[in-house]
């Protein structure tokens, strides 16, 4: 079994209320977890509301089903015109290791 997450740091285009924000974050969290079918979450600086860390996390039976999908996780936020991506970070583990 293998588990691996990806973590983004956001930086959020013309934003000025946590209102906003949660306009942008929310449908970025909805449509990643539709598409990709993995656990997803706002994960970090909740109270700044140009900033956002963003995770999403999921089991796969091999690595290169794992890698595959935190692949095009990371090329779908990526490319998202409204955010701008500062760091990315991932990882995958192995159940045995």
């Amino acid at each position: 079994m293998w588990i691996g997450w990806i973590e983004f740091d956001i930086l959020l285009g013309d934003v000025h209320s946590l209102k906003e924000k949660r306009s942008v974050i929310r449908p970025l969290l909805a449509e990643t977890k539709r598409r990709f079918e993995v656990s997803v979450a706002e994960v970090g600086d909740h109270d700044q509301y140009r900033r956002s860390r963003v995770g999403a996390g999921l089991v796969a039976a091999d690595r290169a089903h794992l890698v595959a999908v935190l692949d095009a996780v990371e090329r779908f936020v990526a490319y998202r015109p409204e955010i701008e991506v500062l760091g990315v970070r991932r990882r995958d583990l192995h159940s045995e290791d």
